[in-house]
Order: C-alpha cells, then sequence, then structure tokens
C-alpha cells in the first residue's frame, strides 16, 4: 500500500528495539525509512540523532518496550522528544509491545503502577497518541488522555490456525483471567472453549487445579496474550494431554521468552508454538517448535488510516 495526502507528509523511525518490523511496516507503506542514530554516549546515556528533517511531518516511532525495558522505553522517550523540538507536526508512538503492562494495579498496599507511569512519561514526552498491540489489560487505555488505538493480533492468528486444518480442536484459556480472550477465538473458529484453573503461589509460578471443558480427544489451542518464562502454558498442556488431548497448540501475541523459555518449550508437550514479531526474537531465543507470524501489514494499515484520518476501528473486526 502507498500513503497518500496532497497536504501531509509522512515519517517512520525507528529505535533499536525491533528495527526488522520498522523495516517491515515502512515497506507495507511504501516509504522509506527515517535516518535516524539511537547510539550511547561514553558515560552511558543514550544518544539520539534524527538525521532528516521532521519539520511538519507526521511521525510514527516503532519501538516495543521489551527487555531490556528500559532501554527501550528511555530510546522511545528521547526520540519523541526530539522529534517535537524538531517541529513535527504529529508524534505518534507506535509500541507493539507495551513494557510494565502487567502492573496496572495495586496488588499490595505499597505497590506501584507502572503501566500508569509509563502512560504519563509518554504523555509528557510529547507523544500525540499511542499505537499498540493486545495490551495485558485494557484498561490501561484508560490511563492516557491521548487517543490509543489498541490492534488484535487474534485475525492474524486465527487465519494461520484455519490454514492448518486442524480437526476436531478447542481453544483453551490458559488461566480464568484469559477467558474472554480465549472466548473471542472460540468464537471466530467456531469451536468449543476450555479453561484452566489455576493458582499462582508466587509470581512467575502456576501450578494447574483443575481442566473446566471436556478436552479428550481434542487438539487443543492455547492461547494467551503473551508466553514469558513458559511455566503456565507448559503446565497447562501437560494438563491438558493427562486429561486426553490428542495434541496441544500454544498461541500468543508476545513472544517474551525469559530465562530458560525457548529450551522449556522446545522440550515441552506442545506440538507448536505460535506467536507474532510485536517483539524481536533474537536468534538464540528461536527453537523448531516456534513459528512467528507477522505483524507489519497490520499495524502499517493503522498508520496509514491514521495518516489519511480514516477510521481505524474496521481494523478490529
Amino acid at each position: 500500500m502507498r500513503v497518500s495526502h496532497c497536504d501531509k507528509k509522512l515519517k517512520i523511525l525507528t529505535g533499536n528495539a525491533n528495527p526488522e518490523l520498522a523495516r517491515s511496516i515502512a515497506a507495507c507503506l511504501g516509504v522509506e525509512l527515517g535516518l535516524a542514530e539511537v547510539g550511547r554516549f561514553k558515560d552511558g546515556e543514550i544518544s539520539i540523532k534524527i538525521l532528516e528533517t521532521v519539520r511538519g511531518h507526521e511521525v510514527f516511532i516503532i519501538q516495543p518496550t521489551h527487555k531490556p525495558t528500559d532501554t527501550h522505553l528511555m530510546e522511545l522517550l528521547l526520540l519523541i522528544d526530539a522529534c517535537r523540538r524538531a517541529s513535527a507536526k504529529m508524534v505518534a508512538a507506535v509500541v507493539p509491545y507495551y513494557g510494565y503492562a502487567r502492573q496496572d494495579r495495586k496488588t499490595q498496599p505499597r505497590d506501584s503502577i507502572g503501566a500508569k507511569l509509563v502512560a504519563n512519561l509518554l504523555t509528557a514526552a510529547g507523544a500525540d497518541r499511542v499505537v499498540t498491540m493486545d495490551l495485558h489489560a485494557d484498561q490501561i487505555q484508560g490511563f492516557f488522555d491521548i487517543p490509543v488505538d489498541n490492534l488484535r493480533a487474534m485475525p492474524i492468528i486465527e487465519k494461520y490456525l484455519k490454514s492448518k486444518e486442524l480437526d476436531n480442536y478447542i481453544v483453551v484459556a490458559p488461566d480464568v483471567g484469559g477467558v474472554v480472550r480465549a472466548r473471542k477465538l472460540a468464537n471466530r473458529l467456531n469451536c468449543p472453549m476450555a479453561i484452566v484453573d489455576k493458582r499462582r503461589p508466587a509470581a512467575n509460578v502456576s501450578q494447574v487445579m483443575n481442566i473446566i471443558g471436556d478436552v479428550k480427544g481434542k487438539t487443543c489451542v492455547l492461547f494467551d496474550d503473551m508466553i514469558d518464562t513458559g511455566g503456565t502454558i507448559i503446565h497447562s498442556a501437560e494438563a491438558l494431554v493427562e486429561n486426553g488431548a490428542t495434541e496441544v497448540y500454544a498461541c500468543c501475541t508476545h513472544a517474551v521468552f525469559s530465562g530458560q523459555a525457548p529450551q522449556l518449550l522446545q522440550e515441552s508437550v506442545i506440538q507448536e508454538v505460535i506467536a507474532t514479531d510485536t517483539i524481536n526474537i533474537s536468534p538464540e531465543k528461536k527453537f523448531p517448535k516456534l513459528t512467528v507470524l507477522s505483524v507489519a501489514d497490520l499495524f502499517a494499515e493503522a498508520i496509514r488510516r491514521i495518516f489519511e484520518e480514516l477510521p481505524v476501528s474496521r481494523l478490529f473486526d
């Protein structure tokens, strides 16, 4: 697709978080990726140099904030600030993976709410709007006083699953918190749904308690917004197999893959792990069971619609 608007100018920039995705998005839009250097001074501070004019442009900065989260977030904030100070007409933060999203509320008396703080920082830096994908908690959109477009990877995953022509399958929520997400996918695939009843005794530690639903003899599709350490998905898959599932596929939007997750997932009973490229998956984190789907087309279409002042809501259908 090529963007066109007679009196407007578009610019796509990126930090170091996921330049491959940024290049793919720019290619989908039929534009060149903007020239910017994101490095460090000798004292460790991040250095930003935008090497071409952005005056009067509508700038979209592609920068997920995965590990190292603080570095990628600071790069994004400085890029926004630099564009503002260089007289950009509009600056949009395109954050395919929104770091700190799991810190969306207080669970203990003196907890911070990191997701709200990040929203404040992006706004204070000068972002006019945010484009993201599959926020861990939808209410994070309410933390902003600027427009937020929370895109969905579900249509991309749905299309891939349909192409596999799986027989007798069922969508499974790996915990109660993912029921709404799993139900939407089950409705799109016109199949039943099951739930893994799970207790979490500590952070990043899960214990499966029960399977709600009949999975015997079925191909199970576990669906979550992210896979971090892999514990939840792996334990859920084991419980499904113990309850008679014939095969288990694991799908997620964000491949966080902390620690030994890639190795554990490869060695698990899971047949295939399906994720998207919202996060740049380094070569050492890739494994034979992993399939990565691109979200570049979807983000490019969202950017095009924002730039041409067309409805973005159609992308949620």
